[in-house]
Order: structure tokens, then sequence, then C-alpha cells
């Protein structure tokens, strides 16, 4: 199959390139190369790489040019992010995402749009079905579900050939440090803070950035068209006990742990039910969180600080973290 990856240079759309490349898949590339998009994450792939952004129709034309599938990586995704400056947010993730449906609607071909369990907003009890409302709490989760309420409307419209996969909280390999888990495993190993957001009692559920990119996959195989499906993990944790245990994966010291002001809007527990796409497809998570999975991420930052020193050195990440957490890096 030949299939534009739109963000396929960034945390989940490369891996989800890595997975398509090994199956025999023709795989081109569309990606902006931000700061959490890098051609290392592409090194050793034979693909197409055309660096551009998916909100400017140029660029969206010359990628999709012969593919016969749009995938959608390509977003802003750092909540903390779009709290400080949400117009990059409502620019790429809602206007961006209307450049590749209309380009889709004018080749007629597959759309899918990789979504996020945060547009349902937060669920105290059970877990969130594809039929809930959509209550997003952030300038990024805003932006997330009003695209996905374009491409639904694109299939209503128009009658195109779309889908939706929303995935719950992703880690493992390649993510920038910026999220929970990488930003604590880093801090962890060079003996800086770990901030907790509030009382660090907000639960998520984990999902490997393999397993999302299988199950993307899958909706992309069998999704039926204009329906969403979530591809949910399949361990909750609370994230006070996600930091508790990456001091136990580095040696690191229970003191690291600093617990301050919580987010703005912060939403309190997410949880995704999976079903639909598991009847459909036969789709399952099958790296476990405990039992070997956030160990061998752990490991991934040990070994690999030629990935991420280069992007903690810049000026730009520093002054972000500074802004986060009123203090520079440690590391």
């Amino acid at each position: 199959m030949r299939i534009l990856v739109c963000g396929g240079a960034g945390f989940i759309g490369s891996a989800f390139v890595h997975q398509r490349v090994a199956a025999g898949d023709d795989v081109r590339v569309l990606d902006a190369l931000t700061y959490a998009g890098r051609e290392e994450n592409l090194d050793g792939l034979d693909v197409d790489l055309v660096i551009g952004r998916i909100e400017d129709p140029g660029a969206v034309e010359q990628a999709a040019a012969d593919v016969e599938a749009i995938v959608n990586f390509a977003a802003e995704t750092h909540v903390d992010r779009s709290i400080l400056d949400a117009q990059a947010f409502v620019t790429t993730n809602a206007v961006g995402t209307f450049t590749l449906l209309e380009e889709a609607r004018r080749r007629g071909v597959r759309y899918v749009q990789v979504s996020t369990d945060e547009v349902y907003g937060s669920i105290d009890d059970g877990a969130f079905t594809e039929q809930h409302p959509l209550e997003p709490s952030s300038p990024y989760s805003a932006s997330k579900a009003g695209a996905d309420l374009m491409v639904l409307a694109a299939h209503h419209t128009y009658g195109q050939d779309v889908v939706i996969a929303r995935g719950s909280n992703c880690y493992g390999p390649r993510q920038f440090p910026e999220k929970l888990i990488p930003i604590m495993v880093l801090n962890a190993i060079h003996g800086g803070p770990l901030p907790v957001y509030g009382d660090g009692q907000q639960v998520r559920t984990w999902l490997h950035v393999d397993d999302f990119a299988s199950g993307i996959h899958a909706v992309l195989e069998h999704g039926a068209a204009g329906q969403a499906y979530n591809v949910g993990g399949a361990k909750e944790k609370v994230n006070l006990d996600v930091v508790s245990r990456i001091v136990d994966l580095t040696d690191a010291s229970p003191s690291q742990v600093k617990h301050v002001e919580d987010r703005l809007g912060h939403d309190r527990r997410y949880a995704l039910d999976s079903s639909k796409l598991r009847q459909l497809a036969g789709w399952a998570p099958r790296v476990d969180f405990d039992e070997g999975g956030l160990e061998s991420t752990v490991h991934w930052y040990r070994d690999h600080e030629w990935w991420w020193r280069p992007l903690v050195e810049t000026a730009e990440y520093r002054a972000y973290y500074r802004r986060v957490y009123d203090r520079d890096p440690d590391f």
C-alpha cells in the first residue's frame, strides 16, 4: 500500500512508519520537522521525506501524489504548551486537518485521523466508549476534538472514506522530553527534581507506542467509514505511582519527587473502552507496562543520550522548561 504518513518523523508517527516499512508498504512522510519531529527517527528506513506543514495546501498536494491512503499523526500535542500559547494548536490541529481532508476528498483516498482520549474530557468511573460526547478540557484537546468533528462531518456531508483512531497515553522510545515519562526519566537519572502536578493522583491508562501504531493500522485496514475507534491501553496507573516506579528503575532518590502547583484544567482520569476495535480486528495491546514496557523505555533513554541531548540543550527547550517548571533543566 502507498501511504502518506503526516507527522511521520514524530514520536507515534515514526513508530507507525517503522512498522509499515517492515511490512512492505510504500511510505511517504510529510513532516515540518519542528521541535518534536526529527529525521533521526527515520534512520535506516527507505522512505520519501517531504518537509512541509499540513496546513500548507501546496506541500500537502505534493506529498499526496499517487498515494492510496493518508494517515495524519501531525499535531501539536503537549497540554502545557497549549495553555501557554494555543494559536499553533488551532493552526496545525484544526486548519491542518481540514487541509488534509480536502486533499483526501480531491483524490478519493481513505483518510485516518489519529486522535486522543483527551477529546472526551475526564471520567470518574468506567471507561469512555466511542458514543460518549466530546468534552475537551484544554486548548490542545479542544483543537483535537474540533479536528475529529471535521473528519466526521466530511463523511456525513461528502461521503468521504474517513476513520478516527483515539489513543490513550502513549510511552516508549523517541518521545520528546516534555511528557511525563521521558521528563521524569531524564530528571531521575541526572539527580534533578521530579515535578509532580498537584497531589499526583491523576489516573492515566498507558499504551506502548508500538501497540498504538498497530491499532492505527487495524483501523486503517478494517475501520468502517465515518467511525471512530478507541485504541486504549490495558494498565491504569496513578501518576505518582508511575513516578515512584521510575525512581526505583533509575535508582533515584524519593526525595527528588517535588509536588508543584497543579496544571490549569487538569483532567483527573482517562480510560478508554476498546472493545469496538477488539471485536472488529482482534487488536489488543501486547506490551505490558509493568512487565517490561516501562523498564525498556527507561533503558532506551539511558542508552540514547545522543538522541535526546541535542534537544534539551537548545535555547527554546530551556526557555520552555523554565516557563513550566520555574527552573533550568538539570540534565
